[in-house]
């Protein structure tokens, strides 16, 4: 049945190169998925680490910056090099099989712009032209976009820059008004490419101001960096919110010319009384033309958002079976945990999508949807609402005092339950559900992969009176939303010792069959053993805002907020393998084939936001070669069924001591009570 699946599975995707990863989602489209067998379910279980390479930011960077980073970043296999960039923008490639450096370009960003989003670059693109001769400087090229808006073009072999792209190699991107400070735009996600342009997004402070930079989407010449068109994904018609952006990564239908956006809410996130009505094209997926900019056809999944339930995930593309024949669709996943499936061509819901009535009574001058869309087919991937049953205790079988008087105290009626001056819960979480990771799509079996996120959020309303001078409390962010009547705190709902509020899991893998609208399982991911003190392993699940790649020897590899990638059966959702990271893996893995080998990387840094340990390191695995092996001691760290590393075996003596005088001082105390 296997060698019958694999054979299926290249007669499928012969057209695709068996050995590339050639764009940051695998492909165009984002699919995530790769037609290599080599690895397969039943010698998973062997992987040794390959080689790892530290880019050296842990070593010549200040402490203080960072940690502000976060190192989203997912590799390009391409030029016979994995190339990919730190968080300050360094593109940098490497030898395939031994991680050795190749070459390494640095845009010299400055430290001292205090990127909005943290520094941050989850990947590059890479084009060729086809015009141009061979071996010829930048016919083959890698564009990346920097924190501090600039679009540079690298000849993919060299690293250095394209003499003939922009100003010798860039472009500065013009935020088109003057920024409070330097780093309120930056560019986080790889541009792409198509028919010869060059597109990139842009991500902007969040509740600074309404009066916010526009959210443009600009396109330029991949040849000669001429702009070619720019696009605002937000209707200004009677609106004063300043923007609707792009700060997640797009995707492209090269054959059809179109390029898919997922746009983000309008500025500020929780409050839109200036910005009536709908708000289009916010919290859509856009399709344009992309030689033009024109308009193709745009579908909203949020109307008026207030809750930050912008697009994070890239639009994935593929041809499903929907029961009436093969079509080309448009799925995009949502931070509230919905599938839409769009058709590719007009944009329209492949199965229904109902408008349903939605919380009302929001705060002053708040004029909200009575309705918003919701996916009949496909179910939601989590949960979409938190009650007081929900609540996690401390210890198995006990309840959580701080948690249940949060949750009674803050208004709580389900999902789209308005921001609050009382403080509203926000189920789930303005990080997802599915966040920037995105959804991964296997082909041959018509089979969706994505990871989400089970928490809460505590968002309240600040009147403007009250907002000056406000100084929040540990652990809140806050948001001045100047030009709007309140400010805004977000928290994320946590018990006493620390621990989100809902009951683990906090982060699982999903999978879901499109066609029948049927889960098919869940599998937590994760466990508190790099977050909690002594390294305890709880199977509690971690938060997960990266995505999953899934390979056609019917695997699912995810890294999380714990230091392991780690292999599922794509099938039945089993654990089959976890190899240790230097620190936790919050990007997307990536796969290739390298010398006959078949390899699976990840960026292992770290998440600033996350309050993970930082680092600097991409490492990859590959199965053992002859009169290779991993040692016992080995096997016994990374063994699914059991957490047995030094720290985790320190920490259980610890507590077995700390019962055992309980127990005595308990003891003692009856002796003399007697």
């Amino acid at each position: 049945m296997r060698s019958l699946f694999c054979l299926l599975a290249a007669l499928l995707l012969c057209a695709q190169p068996a050995r590339a990863w050639e764009y940051w989602g695998g492909d165009r489209g984002g699919q995530r998925f790769s037609p290599l067998t080599q690895i397969t379910s039943d010698n998973v279980g062997t992987l040794l680490r390959g080689w790892e390479f530290r880019t050296g930011d842990l070593d010549t960077r200040p402490p203080e910056v960072m940690k502000r980073t976060k190192f989203e970043v997912t590799p390009l296999f391409v030029e016979d090099s994995l190339i990919f960039c730190t968080p300050f923008n360094e593109v940098i490639a490497l030898d395939p099989g031994t991680g050795a450096q190749k070459w390494r370009f640095d845009p010299k960003i400055s430290m001292a712009q205090r990127p909005a989003n943290r520094f941050v670059c989850r990947g590059v693109a890479h084009w060729t032209d086809d015009r141009a001769a061979e071996g010829a400087a930048c016919k083959s090229r890698i564009f990346t976009g920097t924190n501090d808006r600039r679009l540079i073009a690298l000849d993919a072999r060299t690293g250095k820059p394209c003499a003939d792209f922009g100003n010798a190699g860039e472009i500065r991107i013009d935020a088109g008004m003057k920024l409070e400070w330097p780093g309120e735009f930056q560019i986080t996600s790889a541009p792409v490419t198509g028919r010869g342009v060059v597109v990139v997004g842009s991500a902007i402070g969040d509740n600074r101001r309404v009066d916010a930079p526009l959210g443009a989407v600009r396109a330029f010449d991949a040849r000669t960096g001429q702009p070619r068109w720019s696009f605002d994904p937000l209707v200004h018609n009677g609106v004063e919110a300043g923007h609707s952006n792009v700060w997640a990564p797009m995707s492209v239908d090269e054959e059809r010319g179109l390029v898919f956006l997922p746009t983000t809410s309008p500025s500020p996130d929780f409050w839109g009384g200036k910005r009536p009505g709908n708000d289009e094209h916010a919290n859509s997926v856009v399709a344009l033309r992309i030689e033009t900019g024109e308009l193709a056809w745009a579908f909203q999944t949020v109307h008026h958002d207030v809750w930050d339930y912008d697009l994070p995930a890239q639009p994935t593309l593929a041809r499903i079976d929907t029961g009436d024949g093969r079509r080309d669709v448009v799925i995009q996943p949502t931070k509230q945990g919905f599938v839409f499936v769009l058709d590719r061509g007009t944009g329209k819901p492949v199965w229904p999508v109902e408008e349903r009535a939605v919380p009302q009574n929001g705060a002053e001058g708040e004029r909200l949807s009575p309705t918003q869309p919701f996916p009949t087919h496909v179910p939601p991937l989590l949960t979409q609402r938190m009650t007081a049953d929900d609540v996690a205790g401390l210890l198995p079988g006990t309840g959580s005092s701080a948690c249940e008087t949060l949750l009674a105290q803050s208004r709580n009626e389900g999902l789209y339950t308005p921001p609050s001056t009382q403080g509203t819960v926000i189920y789930p979480m303005t990080g997802g559900g599915v966040n920037w990771g995105g959804a991964a799509f296997d082909p041959v079996n018509q089979i969706l992969y994505a990871n989400v996120s089970h928490a809460a959020h505590i968002v309240t309303l600040i009147p403007r009176d009250q907002a000056k001078g406000f100084n929040p409390p540990p652990g809140h962010e806050f948001g001045q939303q100047e030009g709007a009547p309140f400010a805004m705190s977000r928290a994320l709902a946590k018990s006493a010792v620390g621990s989100p509020c809902n009951k683990p899991p906090w982060g699982e893998t999903v999978a879901v069959d499109l066609k029948a609208g049927k889960i098919l399982w869940h599998a937590s991911v994760g466990t508190s053993e790099d977050l909690a003190p002594l390294g305890i392993a709880l199977n509690t699940g971690t938060p997960l805002v990266n995505g999953v790649a899934i390979t056609a020897g019917g695997l699912v590899f995810t890294g999380a907020m714990d230091a392991y990638l780690r292999a599922f059966d794509a099938r039945s959702g089993k654990q089959l393998w976890l190899g240790r990271l230097p620190v936790p893996g919050v990007a997307n893995p990536m796969t290739y084939l390298w010398k006959g080998e078949q390899y699976v990387a990840i960026g292992a840094g770290g998440h600033s936001e996350a309050g993970t340990s930082i680092g600097d390191s991409v490492v990859a695995f590959r199965l053992p070669r002859q009169g290779e092996g991993a040692s016992l001691w080995t096997r016994l760290i990374d063994w699914p069924g059991g957490r047995f590393t030094a720290k985790a075996v320190a920490a259980g003596l610890v507590l077995v001591a700390l019962i055992a005088l309980l127990w005595r001082w308990r003891h003692s105390r009856r002796s003399r009570s007697a």
